[in-house]
This record gives structure tokens, sequence and C-alpha cells, in this order.
């Protein structure tokens, strides 16, 4: 019992709190993202802008760690990959987004749940080039939804837990 609640303490630990890299919206299904230097989410439509507003509860959002972005770019082999290319919403330097499994955490001024994992689709191969579908498996990032709307912009803190 007492190592049930050793492990409960620590999965809501971290070191710091996150940090606002990168932001993007995908103004139509198969459209590059665009990079932003804010946004706005709702709770009923969640990522304003994006194609996706108003279509599903559970991936309002997608985020992903600039950490993973490193991760992936090795895998491939290339450079820096740029933000946009994993074609998630948000970008986090800092915090390991895995870890906010089952947590609501803030956003800027807005607050937001996890909902699933992001996983990779069959577009990396023409986004990411050849082993660009394995390369984004298991750092594909999260999916997240909006519980209270609000402004998220560049430099803005992703904080675990709701005030």
């Amino acid at each position: 019992m007492n190592e049930l609640l050793l492990i409960k303490e620590l999965t809501g630990r971290f070191a710091h709190e996150g940090r606002v890299t990168w932001l993007g919206v995908r103004p139509a299904r198969k459209a590059p993202l665009e990079a932003r230097q804010t946004i706005e989410l709702d709770p009923q439509q969640g990522l304003l802008g994006d194609h996706y507003a108003g279509r599903s509860g559970k991936r309002h959002l997608t985020l992903i760690s600039a950490e993973h972005l490193a991760a992936v770019a090795g895998f491939l082999g290339s450079v820096p990959l740029a933000p946009g290319a994993t074609r998630r919403n948000v970008v986090i330097a800092g915090l390991n987004l895995l870890a906010l499994k089952g947590q609501e955490f803030e956003l800027g001024g807005a607050v937001l749940a996890f909902t699933d994992l992001c996983h990779p689709c069959s577009r990396m191969e023409q986004v990411l080039g050849p082993g660009g579908y394995n390369a984004m498996r298991g750092h594909g990032g999260i999916c997240a939804r909006v519980l209270r709307g609000g402004s998220v912009a560049l430099g803005d803190r992703l904080k675990v837990g709701r005030s």
C-alpha cells in the first residue's frame, strides 16, 4: 500500500514547468501548419481556426515535447526538424508530456486534460521521408481536450494541475 501511495505522489511531481516554444494551426485537412504567436482555445470548438475545430472533444489540440523533435531527427539522421513537420499544434520544452497521462494542466490562460497519445499517421513518410512513421512511434506527443478556454502564446508556461 505504501508503494502505491508513493507512485501516486511521484506521478504528480515535476522538476519544473514546461514552456511553449512553437504554436501552429492547420486550416485545412492536408494543409501545412501555419505558425502563430498566439492561439485561442474554446471548450466546445477546441483550437479555433484549426480544421479539427468542433469535430472531436478528444483531440481539441495536439502537443509534442521539443525534446522529442530532437529524438525523431536523430532517428532519421537529419538536421533538426521544423516544429510544424510533425503536424502537432503546440511544442513544449522542458516537460515530458507523456507524464501528463490522467492529469489536467494549465497552458497559458486555458485548462486542458490529457486524452490520449498522439500516434503518427502515414503522412509522416511523406513529410519526414522514408522511416518517418517509425521515427515518430513513441514520440508523437499527446492529444488534449479543452476544459476552460483561453489564449496561449509563445513563452507561456505549462503547469500541471489547475488553479
